[in-house]
């Protein structure tokens, strides 16, 4: 079994207001993947995605399109040394 890994992910473009955060958890909780995601005030969606690499991988690929509704423009996702050890995925308020 391999390690898993965190990364930090920033997604811009028409992101709030349209279900991105909620549309998140659900795919990362099939995923089984843990960390949590949150709205910045800048506009954009943040979010620490922590878990196996395909399936991390496969959240970040989600990410690109997003919920119905959402019209990404960019997502920048960077490997990260692991802040904590997350249980689960979940909404964080908005900072």
């Amino acid at each position: 079994m391999s390690e898993d890994i965190t990364v930090h992910v920033s997604i811009t473009g028409r992101v709030q207001g349209v279900g991105f955060r909620e549309s998140m958890r659900a795919v990362a909780d099939a995923l089984q993947v843990r960390g949590w995601v949150r709205n910045r005030r800048d506009e954009s969606v943040e979010a620490i995605v922590q878990g196996q690499e395909g399936d991390v991988e496969r959240l970040i690929a989600w990410c690109h399109n997003g919920p119905p509704g959402a019209h990404v423009r960019f997502v920048k996702a960077e490997l990260i040394e692991a802040p904590d050890e997350y249980i689960a995925f979940t909404r964080w308020p908005t900072e």
